[in-house]
């Protein structure tokens, strides 16, 4: 029956599993909309009504997704989209997902993924669900069956290289990428920062680098502007006089003449996926990454007893806690320190009894 909704009338029909509900401004609007509701087969209902299926829900999102947000992000979701409607089925209507299907999708991937992984699936089925209910037509119901209980996390702690490891790894570096390194280690910027430098954002006259940054959100690109160090213009400048592609506006490009880079050649970087493993395998150290050196960067500064607030400037953090998290784990030998100092004799290793007996006795 109709129910009273502020001035308007909520017309409700449950009808092969499913229930509709539509509003009218009287109620035998609302009554003869039941009525005929009912007297409707599956197909027409379907068809009359508007549902929206998953398929449909996941091609508008990622519609929006590819103009939205970065590329890496848009294939993250594509690829979630993939998995879940292989699972869940594309023809479901969406009013007929449950938290238990979701649920169901999040611990069997928990099988096969990590938990932090499976959480991003979680949070992507979340924000797509909201988007839906926002600018779809008709919109998603209110509420969100993909809200449901994250799972846990075991998070290995990033290796931070030591400076010795990183210098090897610079001094087998030539040209190109030699300077990158340098680059990287001087801003401390994201892999995309380094790899979207263009020479436009090389200010050699007031010895700035602008970065471009689409972590932020709303993933629109915004523009950080750095000190750039002597050294590091230094660098810059060998490589603005000797770069082979003179057209390029790109500071970093591909210089891969082999079949492999071939068809690359002359573009600016994306991913250069095996450089620092074959980098760090030359150099003869434990592999790394081009993130890695942005926490050496944000290391080399909390131990040279920079505040917080500048290492946070540095790293472009809108929060102040991101940098804190970032600095939590060097800290851990300055908390080595203090306990020390807890000792109970200063400069004398207290002995304890080895003997089982004795600990018996003490027991």
């Amino acid at each position: 029956m109709p129910y009273k909704a502020g001035k308007k009338w909520k017309a409700q029909v449950r009808k092969y599993g499913q229930r509709k509900e539509k509003t009218f401004q009287t109620k035998k609007e609302a009554i003869d909309w039941e009525v005929e509701m009912q007297k409707k087969p599956l197909a027409e209902w379907v068809e009359k009504t508007g549902t929206v299926c998953l398929f449909d829900w996941s091609a508008a999102y990622l519609d929006y997704a590819k103009i939205k947000f970065s590329e890496k992000t848009y294939k993250e979701k594509k690829a979630m989209f993939k998995l879940f409607l292989k699972q869940v089925g594309p023809d479901l209507p969406v009013e007929n997902l449950t938290s238990k299907m979701v649920l169901d999708y999040i611990l069997d991937q928990r099988e096969h993924r990590s938990g932090y992984s499976v959480n991003k699936d979680r949070k992507n089925l979340v924000a797509a669900w909201n988007w839906g209910k926002e600018y779809m037509d008709p919109p998603l119901p209110d509420r969100n069956p993909c809200r449901v209980d994250k799972m846990p996390e075991i998070r290995k702690p990033r290796y931070v290289p030591p400076e010795e490891d990183f210098l090897k790894v610079y001094e087998v570096a030539e040209g190109q990428d030699k300077v990158m390194l340098l680059a990287f280690l001087h801003l401390a910027a994201r892999r995309g920062e380094i790899f979207r430098l263009t020479w436009n954002d090389i200010d050699f006259v007031n010895n700035r680098v602008r970065l471009a940054t689409r972590k932020r959100m709303g993933g629109t690109f915004e523009y950080d502007v750095l000190p750039m160090t002597k050294e590091l213009r230094t660098a810059l400048r060998w490589w603005w006089e000797h770069r082979p592609i003179q057209q390029s506006p790109y500071v970093f490009v591909c210089l891969d003449k082999n079949q492999k880079g071939r068809e690359n050649y002359g573009q600016r970087f994306t991913h250069r996926h095996s450089f620092m493993k074959s980098m760090c395998k030359a150099a003869k150290v434990p592999r790394f990454g081009f993130h890695a050196i942005r926490h050496l960067s944000a290391s080399r500064l909390f131990n040279l007893g920079y505040d917080v607030a500048v290492i946070q400037m540095i790293l472009r953090h809108q929060s102040p806690s991101t940098t804190e998290n970032y600095l939590k784990s060097l800290g851990l030998e300055k908390a080595r320190e203090a306990l020390e100092s807890l000792s109970l004799e200063k400069g004398k290793v207290l002995s304890f009894p080895s003997d089982e007996k004795q600990v018996q006795k003490s027991g």
